[in-house]
């Protein structure tokens, strides 16, 4: 028997819905952690008093007792798991686990019994069924009758809205109503909130930004009142999952976010979190309305009758003291400007996002929150708007994906560095220089890891640097902006022969001025254009020629291929090739030499026809019919672009309305150039024919004649 019993996939009821998690039975105590929330219940392993076992929906369950009367009730279990744990709890809680059954007859009268947080119905002291006191909203009563009506959980699909109970009038006890007194039972431990008494202390118009707009904070001893001039929430302190003390990225105000489960409603909408801002340079003098005593008594020194600072701590340091849960702030982690967050945007809006020390939380519309231990992976993605930012994705294991972007480039070392060190799965990761083979992208890696996404950055940073120092160095000159290099080589409209017209035109003193604004220019670079290799002619195939001979694996194949296919019915054409060349393999030498020799034969008559064949000036005839063929797909090219030329003019001359003095001359030249051209290029075609007349050998006919 081990230290621990630890066991997955276990269920929690938590108002009519089920939420899995993990539970773990220690020496010491007895934790469970839920899968959707996070939300850790610890029982010590002295407080407790009753253990039982029993048969419920989700197969066996346990339903454990506390001696401060707290009931615990876990689902999952299997029918096997009974025994180790019943051994495990008489060794080491000294608390033997009993079975239960429970009551099945479907009987709707019985005894209602009030065992601590509980409202149990029981038919012959079997349960038959048992309702947590904590989720009844409203109390009810009638002449005989009391009804009970449940807080809502958007999480399930269908949702217990009231129970009702017959009382009947007891003959025992004529001075107390038993229907008063069974909702006196019931409203003792029920969650229905009444403000009754006065408030511990008041926070006056307070900045709310979820939901929006200044409240008035009432703090209660059990729950939280919110009073605007339209809305009003109560908060019990129990739906309080987690508290956030956040500085803002401009140091001069603070958020305090309240993690809640179940959210608080306004009509359709859920707030999962209520988001305060305040003013850093907001103080208050606070007085508890509270005996000294009393303060002492409740929160044993977290808290004193009369306090004085900032607002935010004051609030925060309250908080924290009556809902009993710690206030998470940002960890060692600073961005690119030294503030603990990372400006982005998501679904549409500008935010905050703060890496914490176990999960991320953006503020503040909507506002997420993500623990490590629900993130599957994270992944650095390029902008799509711009190369200046860059987008952060979270997958989470559930398979929702959250992405953060138009975060600065500047950011990406910081996070990057963030999340190696948190050991989160990172998808993009670049590989080690020199590393080899395929690597597994979730692995963990060290921090001197390369990374291809980081080093891309910096080179494209570098370049825009070099380009912001060459544009300020040539701030002075004309010549700054040339992205071919080739403006002046180009015949503008209206400026067709630049340097002529201004001769005509002016005088010497426009040729001088012109003179010195050459020199003041930069001298061009000119690009050496790279001289293109000359390519291989391909070995034109003499169709006329004998045929190679087969070889000898190939002879034996064709003889053996119908023996392989009778064998082996259904075999594939690839299948045939693998087994003959496993069979051909197992051949000996003295099966192999007859087909050899039948190779070798079929090689002797091969060279015998081939060398017949170059005799008759085969191979000469069929050379000069390729050539031919060859010159007659010259000549289909020609006509194309001759017919090409023809389509562009007539579509040309449809707009011959005006042409200006500049366009006329320079259409003129470029049409002489290219007419040029097209003799040359002629000229050069012709020569070429008959450099291959030439070279050609002469016919058989001509060889005999």
């Amino acid at each position: 028997m081990g230290d621990t019993l630890e066991f997955n996939e276990i269920y929690q009821e938590v108002k009519g819905s089920w939420n899995d998690g993990r539970l773990r039975f220690s020496k010491q105590n007895v934790v469970y952690k839920s899968s959707k929330t996070g939300k850790v219940d610890s029982i010590p392993a002295t407080d407790l008093s009753l253990a039982q076992w029993r048969r419920v929906c989700l197969g066996h369950g346990i339903k454990l007792g506390t001696s401060t009367g707290h009931i615990y009730k876990y689902d999952g279990f299997r029918d096997t798991d009974f025994e180790k744990i019943s051994e495990f709890f008489k060794a080491n809680y000294k608390v033997e686990l009993t079975e239960k059954d429970m009551c099945v007859k479907g009987w709707n009268w019985g005894t209602a019994k009030f065992s601590g947080p509980l409202l149990s119905f029981d038919i012959n002291d079997n349960a038959a069924f048992e309702i947590p006191l904590s989720n009844v909203s409203q109390c009810a009563t009638g002449k005989n009758e009391v009804t009970l009506e449940f807080h809502q959980n958007d999480d399930t699909e269908v949702s217990l809205m009231e129970v009702r109970f017959y009382v009947p009038p007891s003959q025992a006890d004529e001075r107390q109503d038993p229907v008063e007194a069974f909702a006196q039972n019931v409203l003792s431990k029920a969650d229905v909130i009444q403000a009754t008494g006065d408030a511990v202390c008041i926070f006056k118009e307070l900045q709310c930004l979820t939901p929006r707009g200044r409240y008035d904070i009432r703090i209660y001893p059990t729950f939280l009142h919110l009073h605007g001039k339209t809305f009003d929430y109560k908060i019990p302190y129990t739906t309080v999952l987690r508290l956030f003390l956040l500085p803002h990225k401009d140091q001069r105000q603070m958020f305090f976010v309240i993690s809640l489960d179940p959210p608080i409603k306004q009509g359709q909408t859920r707030y999962h979190f209520l988001i305060l801002l305040f003013s850093k340079e907001e103080n208050i003098n606070l007085t508890l309305n509270m005996s000294e005593e009393d303060v002492e008594r409740r929160f044993e020194g977290k808290l004193s009758k009369n306090m004085s600072g900032s607002l935010y701590e004051m609030v925060s340091r309250v908080m924290k003291a009556l809902v009993n849960r710690k206030i998470t702030v940002p960890g060692n982690f600073q961005g690119h400007s030294g503030a603990q967050c990372i400006t982005c945007s998501y679904k549409a809006s500008s935010g905050l996002l703060y890496p914490l020390e176990r999960g991320f939380i953006y503020v503040h519309k909507p506002p997420v929150h993500l623990r490590f231990e629900e993130i599957s992976c994270v992944n650095f993605a390029r902008g799509t708007t711009t190369t200046r930012s860059f987008d952060f994705e979270i997958e989470t294991k559930q398979g929702n994906q959250y992405t953060f972007s138009s975060i600065e480039r500047e950011e990406y070392g910081k996070l990057f560095d963030f999340v190696n060190a948190k050991k989160l799965n990172i998808k993009n990761r670049g590989f080690k220089e020199g590393m080899k083979g395929k690597i597994d992208e979730y692995s963990d890696s060290d921090e001197d890891q390369h990374d291809a996404y980081l080093e891309r950055m910096k080179a494209e940073g570098k370049i825009r640097e070099e380009g912001n120092d060459s544009d300020e160095s040539d701030a002075g000159s004309d010549e700054s902006f040339n992205p071919g290099e080739e403006d002046d080589d180009i015949a503008e409209e209206y400026d067709s022969n630049a340097t002529a017209s201004d001769s005509s035109e002016e005088g010497d003193e426009s040729e001088d001025e012109s003179a010195k604004k050459k020199k003041v220019k930069k001298a061009k670079v000119v690009k050496e254009k790279k001289e293109r290799k000359p390519r291989k002619e391909k070995k034109q195939k003499d169709t006329g020629g004998p045929k190679r001979p087969m070889s000898a694996y190939m002879l034996w194949l064709n003889s053996s291929r119908e023996r392989i296919k009778s064998e082996n019915p259904g075999i594939s054409i690839t299948e045939i090739s693998k087994k003959a060349g496993e069979m051909w393999r197992q051949l000996s030498k003295d099966e192999k030499e007859e087909w050899e020799t039948k190779a070798g034969e079929a090689k002797r008559q091969y060279d015998k026809a081939k060398k017949e064949y170059k005799e008759s000036g085969g191979s000469a005839s069929s050379s000069k019919k390729e050539s031919k063929k060859s010159g007659g797909k010259k000549d289909d090219k020609k006509r194309k672009s001759a017919g090409g030329g023809d389509k562009e003019r007539e579509r040309g001359g449809g707009n011959d309305s005006f042409k200006s003095r500049e366009f006329i001359e320079t259409s003129e030249e470029s049409s002489s150039d290219s007419d040029h051209k097209s003799k040359s290029k002629r000229k050069k075609e012709s020569d070429e024919e008959d450099e291959e007349a030439v070279s050609t050998p002469a016919s058989s006919e001509e060889e005999s004649d």
